[in-house]
């Protein structure tokens, strides 16, 4: 068979749109907007003891908007003989195990065949630390701060192999962070790792290096998302809410009105081991709504705001994340209140883009209640040759919340324009459609 060249970049575009379609409709993990995005887990042995080897564990997260939250992150293993854990600086496992058969004072830290690690809290005395170790578990990602998304820490091992040839891998990793939704493929021997003396004139070595790497799906997370956009316009006074039960209506019967006395309670914020949230009760039954308005339109600009409301009242969200696909985030001009960077996982396709909170300002997104949410501004530079109000463009193609895709209204709902409306004649916005918005999205 043979095809014109006209039809072959078509072709190629098709095909790979197929190709996402089908990653990301399955549970394979796969994030068509961070393609390369994961957490690896790193063991440089950098001695060896008389039963076994010193090993430095580094995880770096990868992820461009995906960070690991408080209560932090949590790895286990097996051991593939019978090894045990001499001792630990920069965390610790959760149980010792029985570790009856050692006599005398010198006890290992752990006998568990599947011990389970978790990072030390900070403030721990500095002979319990290694840098980067000791954060309670709390990774950034790498497109927030590279330098604040990794954690680390050291490991003595024992009964174990003392070279190369004869030390066995762990196997059948887990690492939740802080919940389910990683999956970690086997430990693999790579070069061995290479370091810089502080003068950075000689080079040394680790003397054996593996890694594993983990991915996430949202599908092991949960079956419904967790998360949920509503949309409204200055050129329409029509508000689309969240879909009904947009994160399922399992909570239902449990949720909280946002008048109830209740509320009032002492520990009524506190959250519960099994991070059971505590919601408000609303239609759509989310912990978090972010909310889209198209606030005002210029000749050369248009403007967007943006809210995310926390309806969670156990939960409050250190470093989170809010990322936007729209076709016209290649052309920002400014935003207001929130750090933005642009995500451009493909280069020649710059649609989508990074939103977090400015430290130390809004970087923490409080419990459901009067302070329990952020917002910010937009203002984007037209395309003439694409911008338009018509057939729901103004609005995102997807929106994720600290890395979960958000559920989106259905296109036919979206804020349309009045019949005799064209984007010249709705050139400058009523400043009271912006009002109307504003006290509507907040009330309501």
């Amino acid at each position: 068979m043979v095809f014109e060249a006209a039809t072959v970049p078509v072709l190629k575009s098709s095909l790979w749109a197929i190709l996402l379609f089908l990653f990301s409709s399955s549970s394979m993990a796969f994030d068509p907007l961070d393609p390369f995005g994961n957490i690896t887990i790193k063991w440089d042995v950098i001695s060896w003891t008389a039963d076994g080897y010193v090993a430095t564990v580094t995880m770096n997260n990868f992820q461009m908007y995906r960070h690991i939250m408080s209560p932090g992150w949590t790895l286990g293993w097996n051991w593939a003989k019978k090894e045990v854990i001499w001792s630990m600086v920069g965390a610790q496992t959760t149980e010792q195990g029985d570790c009856s058969k050692f006599k005398g004072g010198n006890q290992p830290h752990c006998c568990k065949r599947n011990p389970v690690v978790v990072d030390l809290l900070p403030g721990v005395p500095y002979n319990q630390q290694i840098s980067n170790c000791c954060k309670g578990g709390v990774v950034s990602s790498w497109g927030q701060d590279p330098s604040a998304a990794v954690s680390a820490f050291q490991v003595s091992v024992g009964l174990s192999g003392t070279s190369n040839k004869t030390v066995k891998l762990p196997k059948n990793f887990t690492l939740l962070a802080p919940g389910p939704g990683y999956t970690c493929g086997p430990a693999t021997i790579v070069p061995s790792t290479v370091y810089l003396t502080p003068d950075r004139r000689r080079k040394t070595q680790a003397l054996m290096t593996w890694n594993v790497t983990c991915t996430y799906s949202q599908f092991l997370v949960s079956k419904h998302p967790r998360c949920c956009v509503s949309f409204s316009s200055f050129y329409n006074e029509t508000i689309t809410p969240c879909p009904s039960c947009s994160c399922g209506c399992q909570n239902k019967d449990r949720c909280i009105k946002s008048d109830s006395k209740r509320l009032s309670m002492v520990g009524i914020n506190t959250p519960r081991k099994d991070n059971e949230p505590l919601l408000q009760c609303t239609h759509h039954m989310c912990p978090i709504r972010v909310h889209w308005h198209v606030k005002q339109n210029y000749k050369d600009y248009w403007r967007v705001k943006m809210a995310v409301t926390n309806f969670n009242y156990r939960l409050n969200y250190t470093q989170w994340t809010l990322v936007a696909q729209h076709p016209n985030l290649n052309n920002v001009t400014q935003v207001f209140s929130f750090d933005y960077k642009p995500l451009v996982p493909y280069q020649s396709i710059n649609d989508t883009g990074m939103f977090y909170g400015m430290k130390f300002y809004n970087d923490l997104l409080m419990e459901a209640g009067p302070t329990g949410n952020v917002q910010s501004e937009v203002l984007m530079q037209k395309d003439k040759n694409t911008f338009t109000f018509k057939q729901g463009w103004a609005f995102p193609r997807k929106v994720y919340f600290n890395g979960e895709e958000c559920k989106l209204p259905p296109p036919e709902e979206y804020p349309s324009l009045p019949n005799s409306a064209t984007t010249e004649s709705i050139m400058i916005s009523a400043m009271a459609a912006s009002t109307f918005w504003f006290l509507q999205v907040f009330i309501w």
